[in-house]
């Protein structure tokens, strides 16, 4: 479980311009996968107003149309600021928000598990990989070439409070031949700093540069012959702890699609 590999930043073969108001990154040489096309749009250092707390967060924002459309991603974030975010469970407590919020994620209820944590969807995207090894690091790899996973699953959420605060949630389901390889395969995950199924790229599918997986919000759920694997870090603004590791924990029960 780690942190930070897979989540690059804006390239630096480039240069910037404004158009229309905004700051435009343009790849020098047309650039190549997921940046081609020689444009990525990013409406760099957006102030997204604080919460409650009257915390604010700053994100570069991404366009990424090859992957979720022109400034949708943009457009999805900002839209954290609206303050729409209904409390399907006010004034009770973060122990019982979290049970209830599981119990509508197991239905597969995942906006309505959202709302009981006070948060709602802005946008998410999954992908199915063929290759484990390839889209691992460290010994967590190690153990996969030894062990060859029979499919893997990848899902990258960014939910937020509806005041400027938003959380990313990744989520990876790995399958394997027999439910005792997963088990073995989660015992190398958990350990800080021991590698990790790398999750999809925040900055190219969410379109927020800066921001990481760090491995601190995990949460493990066997499903038969596979292992899922949550992890979940604050994006913009605050997000407390608590709410951190129950988003991780639902997020164990979100289709991975």
């Amino acid at each position: 479980m780690s942190g930070d590999e897979g989540n690059r930043g804006v390239p630096e073969n480039g240069h910037w311009i404004t158009k229309d108001g905004r700051r435009i990154f343009i790849r020098d040489g047309g650039g190549s996968g997921k940046g081609r096309g020689g444009i990525v749009a990013l409406a760099a250092a957006l102030v997204i107003a604080g919460g409650a707390g009257g915390a604010a967060g700053i994100g570069a924002l991404g366009g990424a149309a090859a992957e979720a459309g022109a400034g949708s991603a943009a457009e999805a974030v900002a839209g954290n600021t609206a303050g729409d975010v209904v409390d399907l469970l006010p004034r009770r407590s973060m122990k019982t928000r979290r049970t209830s919020a599981r119990e509508s994620a197991k239905r597969g209820k995942t906006d309505e598990a959202l709302g009981k944590l006070k948060l709602k969807r802005l946008k998410h995207k999954a992908e199915r990989e063929l290759d484990c090894v390839a889209s691992s690091t460290g010994k967590v790899r190690e153990f996969l070439a030894r062990t060859p996973c029979t499919s893997l699953d990848r899902m990258l959420m960014a939910v937020g409070d509806g005041h400027g605060n938003a959380a990313v949630v990744s989520v990876v389901r790995v399958g394997f031949r027999s439910a005792k390889q997963a088990e073995a395969f989660e015992k190398v995950e958990r350990v800080q700093g021991s590698g990790d199924v790398r999750p999809l790229e925040i900055a190219a599918v969410l379109g927020l540069t800066g921001v990481h997986i760090t491995g601190h919000h995990y949460q493990a759920r066997p499903d038969k012959n596979a292992m899922i694997i949550a992890e979940t870090d604050t994006a913009t603004g605050h997000v407390d702890n608590a709410t951190l590791d129950a988003l991780a924990d639902i997020a164990t029960y979100f289709p991975v699609t």
